[in-house]
């Protein structure tokens, strides 16, 4: 048995496949998943898992380098936005339509994962980085500009 972490056995496969820039989104209980898209629906009931929980628990696990929200959120969702904000400080943002949220960002996503949450706008894309200090620590390594400030 893990000793921790996430439990949830198709969310802890998820995690473990994902590579430099692929693509998680997290929704919230209402977003429409594409068909062909691996769904880990975690959704119990409203708010059973909320989208924080979860995203707190995925943090701990995943390498952030992006976060993907909708653009509406920052004016419509605001508390969700700052916590986003305050929880992925090292990772940068990017603003989408929450109509291409709906449509091109789900289409890219290596896995979708549905929360209980009855939270608008609650749909975020984690976008996988890498521990930029261990493949960048072996002597005679340049480090590109791009990674110099996570070295």
């Amino acid at each position: 048995m893990k000793r921790g972490g996430i439990l949830n056995q198709p969310l802890s496969n998820a995690l473990a496949s994902l590579g430099h820039t692929d693509l998680l989104l997290v929704c919230d209980a209402g977003f429409p998943i594409p068909n062909d898209a691996q769904r880990i629906d975690l959704a119990i009931a409203q708010a059973l898992p909320d989208l924080r929980t979860v995203l707190s628990l995925i943090r701990e696990e995943l390498i952030t380098e992006r976060v993907v929200v909708a653009t509406e959120m920052a004016e419509f969702n605001a508390p969700l936005y700052e916590w986003l904000r305050e929880h992925f400080a090292e990772a940068q943002f990017d603003e989408r339509p929450h109509q291409e949220m709906l449509s091109r960002i789900a289409g890219e996503a290596k896995a979708i994962v549905r929360t209980g949450a009855f939270d608008p706008w609650g749909n975020i894309g984690l976008i996988s980085g890498v521990d930029a200090p261990r493949w960048f620590s072996r002597e005679g390594v340049r480090v590109p500009d791009y990674y110099r400030d996570r070295v």
